[in-house]
């Protein structure tokens, strides 16, 4: 929480051409910090979008990704940014790794990304291949801060999303954000 009592908030948004504008609007709404998010996060053109964010807005966090190697980590520490988020397809519905055949097993990518992150003195957020609740205890062990929840999360009341009655069983919709029907 932060220094009121709220729940902080974390807003996301892509390298896109309106990237700053969106930017500052989710700041003047309130949020607490900025996620660049893209499914590879170790690229030129976001390290530099990230470097042009950092300049634009010095007093934001920013949290971006997605990487999965130590080299990864570094670059967007060094880009400007405050916490990396590690993963690259391990999710439950995320096709990354095999439509473009890249990735590495989630443990390692937290392990190496850590390792990093403590000679920045920065942080990570393991993103994704969490099915279980002691693959949160796996992630946070191997040197993770925190852990992002989809699937465990999803069918739940607070979730986004319509529900639907298949076979008698409630369940509710759920897509990854890079799926057709997300955006």
């Amino acid at each position: 929480k932060d220094t009121h009592g709220r729940l902080l908030v974390a807003a996301a948004v892509g390298v896109t051409s309106d990237t700053f504008e969106r930017a500052q609007a989710l700041l003047d709404a309130g949020a607490d910090a900025i996620v660049i998010d893209t499914a590879h996060g170790h690229s030129a053109g976001v390290l530099r979008k990230i470097s042009e964010i950092r300049n634009q807005f010095p007093e934001a966090t920013l949290i971006a990704g997605n990487v999965a190697t130590a080299e990864g980590t570094k670059a967007l520490y060094d880009a400007g940014v405050d916490v990396v988020k590690v993963g690259i397809g391990p999710g439950s519905i995320c096709t990354t790794r095999v439509v473009a055949g890249v990735g590495v097993p989630q443990l390692t990518a937290i392990y190496d990304a850590a390792s990093v992150a403590r000679q920045y003195g920065k942080a990570i957020i393991a993103d994704g291949g969490i099915k279980y609740s002691g693959d949160i205890v796996k992630a946070l062990a191997a040197g993770g801060h925190a852990v992002m929840l989809g699937s465990m999360l999803a069918g739940t009341d607070e979730s986004p999303g319509e529900f639907e009655i298949y076979q008698g069983r409630r369940f509710k919709t759920y897509r990854g954000m890079g799926s057709l029907g997300a955006m």
